[in-house]
């Protein structure tokens, strides 16, 4: 009996002593973001560890894990972005001609606004004036920059997790590399190698944004953190004091750029091994003989917001199809649906796209869902909209598997002919493949990437030696401007003195002459 009673006080010591308390921040808008959050966290919860999720959604059902799982659910995030969409009459599709300068405007001034009332949740605002302290908070980075004062305010390590590859809005805060020759800012359709034209707007939108940030975000998520927190630190004290990184990107799906060392790539950390389909759903895909195809605008986007004539032109391309098409489709009826076509208002994705007989994903071209197809190797027609997903979009047709159709150009004969394109012709199948491929070719899993660098930080207290020393330079000496000015001070004076020392020298030369010729005289 005391023998067991020792083991099962080394045991409990043993759990505690590698079970850490951890803060996850993931008040995004969208259930795509909330999808990133929750599966990290719930994965850190089986790991053991006690976690606090603090999201516009919560789970449903507690996940049954061997750690500690919480939810604080702010619901007033989602009821204020209703409000805020309702008095604009907004429209996602409507973005589809966006300006990229006016879609940076457009999230700044908008994101920080639609996430504020989640510090103010009464909850949130508890946990706040409580004695509870965390190992480590985790962040999600969307315009979100106040919340990362929780990190300060709970005395814990900050880990932030982009839900995009590396882009303006992180890059500049981790003192990481971004040259816009080469890397397009995440509002825009451009890739690598970029024209001349494209390069001249990629650097007048990198400048403007950051000037933008500086002078009006910053500013507005800095009074955010002073009406929420208590005893808010200064948002530049906190802005640039990421521990790590976690980037959700992948050599497979992003184009190759620099990163620091606290820049951690876990692109596809999200996805699961496929599930066991509804009865109807298997039977569907099981008994499709030519093949399916897939249609989702993905989890912001709703289909049923399609204008009738886009919607007709869809519907008349699918009635010519001999594939069975499954649509996620958020009504209880579509006017003039064809037989071969089958909706419903929720479809498990990853699933769906495990099964063999899909043999074509049409998207919006979000990551998450580019990332979902790269993973399975099923070719993608995208149809963007904002943020991101034009990016998506040109990155799959430049690596061949996949189509873009602009939203405007959506007509029978052109969706008809990329669809046919992409059916066809086996180069997209086989590019999906072999991008699959790679996804898949890792030393570990992306998940366990993830979860080993938050323990690492955890550890190490932080790992300030992954900090770079770019982060501690004002803005004049990171581009070299007091050496510039020097250099060109001093080739300035260098130019000066020479110049009328050779004058002086020509002068004196010339009057020797000139005296030389009237002696001669």
């Amino acid at each position: 009996m005391k023998n067991t009673v020792t083991l099962v006080l080394i045991l409990l010591l043993s759990y505690n002593g590698n079970c850490a308390k951890i803060l996850g921040v993931f008040t995004a808008p969208g259930p795509s973001h909330y999808l990133l959050g929750s599966t990290l966290m719930k994965a850190l919860a089986e790991k053991g560890h006690d976690v606090t999720v603090i999201s516009a959604f919560g789970e449903k059902e507690p996940p049954k894990t061997k750690g500690t799982y919480r939810d604080i659910v702010a619901t007033e995030v989602l009821e204020n972005r209703k409000e805020m969409m309702k008095q604009r009459e907004m429209n996602m599709f409507d973005q589809a001609d966006a300006n990229p300068f006016i879609s940076t405007f457009f999230f700044g001034y908008m994101m920080p606004k639609m996430m504020e009332p989640a510090l103010r949740n009464a909850e949130v605002q508890k946990l706040l004036h409580s004695d509870e302290k965390f190992d480590v908070v985790i962040v999600e980075q969307f315009m979100n920059n106040a919340e990362k004062a929780l990190a300060t305010h709970f005395g814990a390590p900050l880990v932030v997790v982009s839900a995009l590859g590396a882009n303006f809005w992180l890059n500049t805060l981790v003192g990481n590399s971004a040259p816009p020759s080469y890397i397009p800012m995440v509002v825009t359709d451009y890739s690598a190698p970029m024209t001349f034209c494209e390069r001249l707007l990629n650097s007048l939108l990198f400048v403007v944004t950051d000037v933008y940030f500086n002078l009006v975000v910053y500013p507005a998520e800095n009074e955010i953190i002073k009406k929420n927190i208590p005893n808010g630190p200064d948002l530049f004290d906190v802005l640039y004091n990421a521990s790590i990184v976690l980037v959700n990107s992948h050599p497979s799906l992003n184009q190759p750029v620099p990163y620091v060392p606290n820049m951690i790539e876990v692109g596809g950390f999200h996805v699961t091994p496929p599930k066991k389909l509804p009865q109807d759903l298997q039977e569907f895909l099981d008994n499709a003989k030519d093949g399916v195809i897939y249609f989702s605008m993905g989890s912001n986007l709703k289909s049923a917001d399609f204008p009738p004539e886009k919607r007709d032109a869809i519907l008349r391309t699918f009635s010519k199809l001999k594939e069975q098409v499954l649509w996620k489709w958020e009504e209880d009826v579509l006017p003039g649906q064809p037989k071969n076509v089958k909706l419903s208002k929720w479809l498990p994705q990853q699933s769906i796209l495990a099964h063999p007989n899909v043999k074509l994903f049409i998207t919006h071209g979000g990551l998450l869902s580019t990332t979902e197809t790269v993973y399975h190797g099923v070719p993608i027609l995208t149809i963007p909209i904002f943020g991101d997903q034009k990016l998506n979009a040109k990155g799959a047709v430049n690596n061949g598997f996949g189509l873009m159709l602009s939203y405007n150009e959506i007509t029978e004969e052109s969706f008809t002919e990329r669809i046919q394109e992409i059916l066809n012709n086996p180069k997209y199948r086989n590019n999906a493949k072999k991008r699959s491929e790679t996804f898949h070719d890792r030393q570990v899993s992306p998940m366990e990437t993830a979860i080993y660098w938050i323990e690492y930080v955890i550890r190490h207290k932080g790992a300030p030696h992954l900090r770079v020393a770019a982060l501690d330079l004002p803005w004049y000496k990171y581009y070299l401007l007091d050496v510039i000015g020097f250099l060109v001070s001093v080739s300035s004076v260098i130019a000066f003195i020479s110049y009328y020392s050779i004058r002086a020298v020509c002068r004196k030369i010339c009057n020797k002459r000139k005296t030389k010729k009237l002696k001669q005289k």
